[in-house]
């Protein structure tokens, strides 16, 4: 590693004060947009009326479960209560949006897949989130936007190396070691 590499390595690893409270305060107004599920709620109206915001985690989280989607697997994900995870899965089972299958590993088990109707309403939620996205970001340059969300990627993965994997979870303000 050179001098300069090795420098540079020390100026990412200590952010200054202000930075990081810049950063946090940045992340507590998007935590208030956030909160509100507006980009949630627009497809939901548009699509499935009377829907809970839940329901699209219980979609998103199906997406992003590598192996088998399962009752269990999503409560888990969603860090609820395996009987809320029952709860939410049945609506959606009664409401068209998802379908039991039989595992094939495990013909006791049910996978849930999403239905048609399941796929559309992820194609509208993301077709809204484009279009608000490309709505802030209109007028932005090429080269921010490109720093912006391989940054901000880096970003979520950080939190998500710390908070969602399982084996990875640990308070980051506890020095390593002493859990």
């Amino acid at each position: 590693m050179t001098t300069e590499s090795a420098q540079k390595q020390d100026i990412a690893a200590s952010p200054s004060p202000e930075d990081v409270t810049r950063i946090g305060e940045t992340l507590a107004r998007m935590r208030l947009l956030i909160g509100r599920r507006i980009i949630g709620r627009t497809a939901v109206a548009r699509i499935v009326p009377g829907l809970e915001i839940s329901h699209l985690d219980v979609l998103e989280v199906i997406r992003r479960i590598e192996g088998e989607a399962t009752v269990g697997a999503i409560a888990e994900a969603m860090r609820i209560d395996p009987s809320r995870g029952s709860r939410l899965v049945a609506d959606l089972v009664a409401r068209g949006i998802l379908r039991r299958d039989a595992s094939q590993a495990d013909g006791r088990r049910s996978l849930l897949v999403a239905t048609e109707l399941g796929e559309s309403l992820f194609a509208e939620i993301r077709a809204v989130k484009r279009s608000l996205l490309a709505h802030v970001l209109e007028g932005w340059p090429e080269d921010e936007i490109n720093a912006f969300s391989v940054l901000f990627d880096k970003f979520v993965s950080g939190f998500e190396a710390i908070y969602v994997m399982p084996d990875k979870a640990r308070d980051p303000t506890e020095p390593a070691g002493t859990e």
